[in-house]
């Protein structure tokens, strides 16, 4: 896992911790007004997300939201996401 103190671009943390399969979806989903963090709407892919940032993900079938607790320099598996967020609500 990356240890990263500054943050991560938006669209690859989406990616990494596996909401979007692609960083191509991921900046689509951004672009698309479907992603808040700390409550204000972002478009723009490349905002910087930090340690205890809260993102709300509306997504095809429901809306998750996440802290943000790590980062990583790869799409990682699914048993390994606990590292990077906590589920805060769950709509799914």
């Amino acid at each position: 896992m990356a240890d990263d103190a500054t943050g991560q671009r938006l669209d690859k943390w989406l990616c990494y911790a596996r909401f979007a399969k692609t960083r191509t979806v991921a900046q689509a989903l951004v672009e698309g007004g479907k992603v808040r963090v700390n409550r204000v709407k972002i478009t723009q892919p490349s905002r910087t997300v930090r340690t205890d940032d809260v993102l709300t993900i509306r997504l095809p079938r429901d809306v998750r939201v996440v802290r943000v607790i790590g980062f990583s320099d790869r799409r990682v598996s699914p048993a390994e996401t606990a590292a990077l967020y906590v589920i805060l609500s769950d709509d799914g």
